[in-house]
């Protein structure tokens, strides 16, 4: 907030001392108004100097507020020194120039690095970035406009009013003589030339041809630039809505090769349309991979966990469990018409609805039991594997998608994943578990107690039959690796063996030609 403080009185000596300057009618018809809005802004400029000595910076990730460390960050800067340079009381010379020079107060344009600041800061914090570039770029192209209008203005006052075509007309004529009028035809013709696309009037002196081709140079070379960087702007602005498109005709083209059914090729077009519309195109997971896994996890507390909370069996869980599952949890959205479970399937997974209605539907897919809507879940049991329980881990509902349906999915193996860590909140889960089926009439009280659910045994016979497969699969790994290695041994003592051999014949054969 500082900073755009200190950057309108930046903007005023950088667009109005330059205008003052050129246009006499401008600063004596208003003298007045000058004296208060320049000095206002000096105070600033001041008040901005102070301001720079209290501001804390960041020293190995801590931040330092002693004041003389503050002071010696901010003497021992280059900006100080421009800060120093922009407060120098120039306007002391109006006492021996007189008041018709405001370009003594050049020196306050020395600023500009500071509403440089503010709009590199702006950018970063706003949440439209690329309409904040465009109009800073917008007002750069104004601001250069405006500073080759009033140097036009100057020249064809030094060289003379209506002395050529080139120069600004004569204001002998009273429509000519109006400061509005000047300051417009001067702004016109600065468009004209730095834009290149009209025409002006050409010049006849030495000195316009000049001035006249550096115009040229600096606006090829300014614009071109700007005129690059909207368009990557643009582009930028329209990379989302490509990419998806993208996506869209990548499966179009894959349907169309296949001959895929004419009304499933609709249905997955205004699923994608519908994706679109209501802001649901962009993949968190991809969006904040980026981020630290702190930042990351908060990001998903903020937006999932009042979510999770509404469900029962998790109301009164640990805060840590909480935050594991709602890293977990995935985002899905189905259409109209789908089914997001049938009854007997296997339950692999919990559902939360963030979004839409769904029915709870007969068999034949059209009578409807009871309607869910937003914050309503199921299918947490089914991942649970409660001892006892009838159903086992079937599912024991067929659920449709009324309209389009916002869900949020939790797996069993991320759910058994987190609870690892938490023994007590998994007690917790199963006797809450077990106190909804015995009220719904699901549970077998003997088999709860007892332990010895036939299904659990077999599961676990299953369990150890694939333990027991791993153990051999290693056992056998072990031996072929005994007898690799047997194999290597023996090659070696083969190899160590014949060089005996060939060392004692040598050394035989010596001894021999000694004794001869």
């Amino acid at each position: 907030y500082w900073l755009f403080c200190i950057t309108l009185p930046v903007m005023y000596n950088w667009t109005m001392i330059i205008a003052r300057a050129c246009f006499d009618e401008l600063q004596i018809d208003h003298l007045g108004m000058w004296f208060i809005f320049d000095y206002i802004s000096d105070i600033i400029y001041i008040a901005d100097m102070f301001v720079r000595t209290r501001t804390g910076f960041l020293e190995q990730g801590l931040l330092v507020k002693e004041e003389l460390k503050l002071k010696q960050k901010y003497t021992g800067t280059l900006q100080f020194k421009l800060d120093l340079l922009s407060v120098i009381p120039t306007d002391l010379l109006y006492f021996k120039l007189g008041l018709n020079y405001p370009e003594l107060r050049i020196n306050r344009v020395l600023k500009v690095s500071r509403m440089f600041e503010f709009f590199q800061r702006t950018e970063t914090r706003t949440n439209y970035p690329n309409i904040f570039r465009i109009s800073t770029l917008v007002m750069y192209i104004v601001i250069i406009i405006h500073w080759n209008a009033c140097m036009y203005y100057s020249i064809s006052k030094a060289i003379g009013f209506g002395t050529d075509t080139w120069v600004y007309p004569n204001t002998s004529d009273p429509e000519f003589a109006r400061l509005a009028r000047k300051y417009v035809y001067s702004l016109y013709w600065s468009t004209l030339t730095l834009t290149t696309i009209g025409e002006t009037p050409p010049p006849v002196k030495d000195s316009e041809y000049f001035f006249v081709v550096v115009d040229f140079l600096v606006g090829v070379l300014i614009f071109a630039t700007i005129v690059g960087n909207i368009g990557s702007m643009i582009s930028n602005m329209n990379a989302a809505r490509a990419e998806f498109q993208g996506r869209i005709d990548a499966i179009k083209q894959y349907m169309h090769f296949r001959n895929v059914n004419k009304e499933i090729e609709k249905r997955v077009i205004k699923w994608f349309d519908y994706l679109w519309t209501n802001k649901k195109a962009v993949d968190e997971r991809e969006v904040l991979k980026y981020l630290p896994d702190k930042l990351r996890a908060e990001i998903a507390i903020s937006v999932h966990l009042d979510t999770l909370k509404k469900v029962r069996i998790f109301a009164d869980c640990e805060a840590g469990l909480l935050v594991e599952l709602v890293l977990k949890l995935q985002p899905q959205v189905y259409s109209p018409g789908d089914y997001i479970c049938r009854k007997g399937d296997i339950g692999r997974e919990m559902y939360i609805i963030k979004e839409g209605k769904l029915a709870v539907v007969a068999d034949d897919g059209i009578t409807q039991f009871v309607v869910l809507s937003d914050g309503s879940y199921f299918g947490e049991i089914s991942i649970l594997n409660i001892k006892g329980s009838k159903a086992g881990n079937r599912r024991t509902a067929n659920i449709r998608s009324i309209g389009y349906s916002d869900l949020f999915c939790l797996s069993k193996d991320d759910l058994m994943e987190a609870l690892i860590e938490y023994p007590d909140a998994k007690a917790l889960l199963e006797e809450k578990g077990k106190e909804i089926l015995l009220k719904d009439g699901l549970l077998d009280i003997n088999v709860a107690n007892t332990g010895s659910d036939p299904k659990n045994i077999e599961e676990k016979v299953i369990q150890m039959e694939g333990a027991v497969d791993n153990l051999q699969t290693k056992l056998a790994r072990l031996l072929a690796e005994y007898d690799a290695t047997q194999q290597k041994l023996k090659k070696r003592l083969t190899q160590v063996e014949k060089i005996l051999k060939s060392t004692m014949q040598f050394e035989f054969s010596d001894l021999e030609e000694l004794d001869k």
